[in-house]
C-alpha cells in the first residue's frame, strides 16, 4: 500500500478548516439558496467554502488536479487528484440539522488514497489515509466484526420525493437487519468507520461525495463497492454499500442485489 504523504494529509485538514471557518460563519444566518437543474440546493456557502480548499491545494499542489462539487473538474488528466464536497448535506444546513459536513478526497490515478471528513457544528472530524490507518478527533479507529446481519445496525437512505412507493432497498433491509438510521448523510461512514454502525446503502452519489468516504472507511478496516461488490474510484458515480466487517459484505451484497436484480 503506498503511504499518501504527511504533508498532504496536512494540507486537506488545513483545507477543512478553512471551509469550517467559512461555513460557519453562514451557518444559521438565513442564507439564501439557489436551486441546481437537478432540483438539489445551493447557497453561496458551499461556492466560498469551495473557493478556499481550491485556493490551499493550489497554492500547495499546483500539479494537482482538483475536481470540486460547485465549479467542476480542472486537470482531471492529473496524476493527483482533490475531489471536493465544501457543503455535504446543504439541506440538512438550511434547516438547522447538524449532520452537515466537508467532504475533502484524493486519489492517485484514479484511486483513492485519502479522505478526511469534517463536521463543524458537532466537532467531529475523521481522517483515513494510506498507510496512516483511520482517526476520529485524532484517535485512532478501527470498524468492529458483525458477522450476521440480524445483528446489524444499519444506516440507510431515507425515501424521498424521487422514489416512487418507498425506496425498494429499505424494505428488505429493516426485515433483515436489527436496527436502521436514517438522515445521518456522510456521518453514517464516520460512525461505520469507528465501530458504531455496521453497514450502510446509500443513494446516487457523484465520486465528490464518496471519495471521502472509500478512504477513511477502507483504512478502518471496512469495505466500500458499488451495489455490484465492485471497487469505486473516481470515475464511479451511483449507488454505494459499505460494511464495517468485510466478511458481511457478500451477505450485505446479495440482500440489496435481490432487490435490484
Amino acid at each position: 500500500m503506498e503511504h499518501v504523504p504527511p504533508a498532504w494529509i496536512d494540507l486537506a485538514c488545513r483545507a477543512a478548516d478553512a471551509a469550517e471557518t467559512v461555513l460557519m460563519r453562514h451557518w444559521q444566518s438565513g442564507i439564501s439558496m439557489d436551486l441546481k437543474p437537478d432540483e438539489s440546493p445551493v447557497t453561496q456557502a458551499d461556492r466560498e467554502a469551495e473557493t478556499a480548499i481550491r485556493a490551499l491545494i493550489a497554492a500547495e499542489c499546483p500539479d494537482h488536479g482538483i475536481h470540486g462539487e460547485e465549479f467542476g473538474l480542472e486537470g482531471g488528466e492529473k496524476e493527483w487528484l482533490w475531489l471536493i464536497d465544501p457543503l455535504d448535506g446543504t439541506k440538512s444546513f438550511l434547516h438547522g440539522r447538524t449532520t452537515w459536513s466537508t467532504l475533502i478526497g484524493l486519489a492517485h490515478h484514479g484511486r483513492y488514497v485519502m479522505g478526511v471528513m469534517n463536521f463543524p457544528v458537532v466537532g467531529d472530524r475523521w481522517v483515513g489515509a494510506d498507510g496512516h490507518g483511520t482517526r476520529h478527533n485524532g484517535k485512532a479507529v478501527t470498524t468492529r466484526s458483525c458477522a450476521r446481519l440480524s445483528d446489524a445496525v444499519a444506516a440507510m437512505v431515507g425515501p424521498d420525493s424521487s422514489m416512487v412507493d418507498d425506496d425498494p432497498l429499505l424494505a428488505p433491509t429493516r426485515q433483515a437487519m436489527r436496527w436502521q438510521m436514517f438522515g445521518l448523510e456522510a456521518m453514517a461512514y464516520g460512525l461505520i468507520a469507528s465501530g458504531g454502525l455496521d453497514v450502510g446503502v446509500d443513494g446516487d452519489l457523484d465520486p465528490t461525495d464518496i471519495a471521502a468516504l472509500e478512504p477513511v472507511l477502507r483504512n478502518a478496516g471496512g469495505i466500500l463497492t458499488d451495489l455490484a461488490g465492485n471497487s469505486v474510484d473516481a470515475r464511479y458515480a451511483g449507488r454505494i454499500a459499505a460494511s464495517g466487517d468485510p466478511d458481511l459484505h457478500a451477505s450485505l451484497l446479495d440482500l440489496v442485489q435481490g432487490e435490484t436484480s
